[in-house]
């Protein structure tokens, strides 16, 4: 839908947010090359698959862009365990390499949780070491999930106090829902989280003040789904086709479908523009933070 300008302060902008972020990054690091330290981050790219081919060349745009060294290992999709793991061990054993990141997903031959285990937790960047997952849990300073950190970032541009606020997370992976359940309580909001097996998911988003979207499925909230003036965070990307004048073509939409709620919700992140800005945003962060802490 159309929207009026008179009401684009409804729209939490992530190319505006994530500027500030990038700006306050990029200030910092070149504080840090005064010192003849350069941040440098290792991308691990397996296989063919072409959105982890864009994510990971938007990622080495932002790096050039904010002052980072990203350094690419690209492998065939038939490439061993054993060689991936070897490779990550020798990244953790470079003084050099301050964030190691293995871009997901990768070919089901190779374990998932081996290969984020094999990372220092130091040099996590993505945040999805145990060790990181369980500080998070104690509330406790560590490398945070990317798209998590900026959800949080995009919730705090709308309202810094969100304590004692009903928030319901949509979604409980490892990458955003569980990690956002724990930020969000960890900011004293009352946490819910809903899933593909929770029975009768309207009767709790309907109560949330903040409804965080992370399930995957394109335009699945609609505007009976969500609170009056509630917070929307629609973390989905989702490529579906559009039929105009005969054309098949495709477009990006959320998990939440933007036009039904818009006139109902008191702030909404759009898609494109919103989350996933944030999280390249909060991968440059996190690779700074790793940095630092490295260089005492």
């Amino acid at each position: 839908m159309p929207i009026n300008k008179k009401l684009q302060h409804k729209i939490i902008d992530g190319k505006i947010i994530s500027g500030f972020l990038i700006d306050q990054v990029s200030a910092s690091i070149s504080e840090l090359n005064k010192k003849n330290i350069k941040p440098t981050l290792a991308v691990v790219l397996i296989g063919n698959d072409p959105a982890s081919q864009v994510y990971v060349r938007n990622k080495k745009i932002m790096c050039e862009k904010v002052g980072i060294q990203s350094i690419e290992y690209k492998f065939d999709a038939d490439i061993k365990e054993s060689e991936l793991l070897s490779l990550i061990e020798a990244l953790n054993r470079d003084s050099k390499i301050n964030g190691i990141l293995v871009q997901f997903p990768i070919p089901p031959h190779i374990s998932k949780q081996k290969t984020i285990n094999t990372i220092l937790p130091e040099k996590d960047v993505d945040g999805l070491h145990p060790i990181n997952a369980g500080k998070l849990m104690n509330n406790i300073e560590c490398l945070t999930p990317c798209t998590p950190q900026g959800s949080m970032l995009m919730v705090n541009s709308v309202t810094r106090d969100i304590s004692g606020m009903n928030a319901v997370v949509l979604g409980r992976s490892n990458l955003v829902g569980k990690p956002m359940c724990q930020l969000l309580t960890n900011a004293n909001c009352t946490v819910t989280q809903v899933h593909s097996k929770t029975k009768d998911i309207k009767s709790f988003t309907t109560q949330a003040d903040i409804l965080v979207a992370a399930i995957g499925i394109p335009n699945f909230v609609k505007s009976d789904w969500v609170k009056k003036d509630a917070i929307i965070i629609d973390v989905g990307i989702n490529r579906i086709e559009i039929d105009q004048s005969g054309t098949a073509k495709t477009k990006l939409v959320g998990d939440v479908d933007f036009g039904d709620v818009f006139d109902k919700v008191s702030a909404i992140t759009p898609v494109p523009g919103g989350v996933g800005l944030m999280t390249v945003a909060c991968l440059m962060n996190n690779t700074l933070i790793a940095t630092k802490a490295q260089n005492g």
